[in-house]
């Protein structure tokens, strides 16, 4: 269950956005769009994975993808990104502090 309430407060706080306008972007066919809502939760988002699950597997798949880690908040967005690829797609874990030491 998507809440709509969380993502608007923790992603959304500058801009006056509805509930319908974020499930109209998650499920729309415009990819800008869809990239900017999937930035806005990956750098913003207190509840990530669970919020992420706003968008199809397939979608959520190419954003990861076609994401650019800015060069702003590089280290921050870099591991975001990197558990969102674990979590999601069983890609390697890059992120020396949360790899269990045998």
């Amino acid at each position: 269950m998507v809440n709509y309430l969380r993502i608007k407060k923790d992603c959304f706080w500058d801009l006056d956005i509805s509930r319908k306008e974020i499930d109209d972007i998650a499920n729309g066919n415009d990819l800008r769009k869809k990239s900017y809502l999937f930035e806005k939760i990956l750098l913003n988002s207190t509840k990530l994975f669970i919020d992420l699950e706003i968008f199809k597997k397939d979608d959520l798949r190419v954003l990861v993808e076609n994401f650019k880690i800015p060069k702003f908040n590089h280290k921050y967005a870099f591991r975001r990104k990197n558990m969102v690829e674990v979590y999601f797609f069983n890609k390697p874990l890059l992120i020396d502090e949360l790899k269990w030491v045998a």
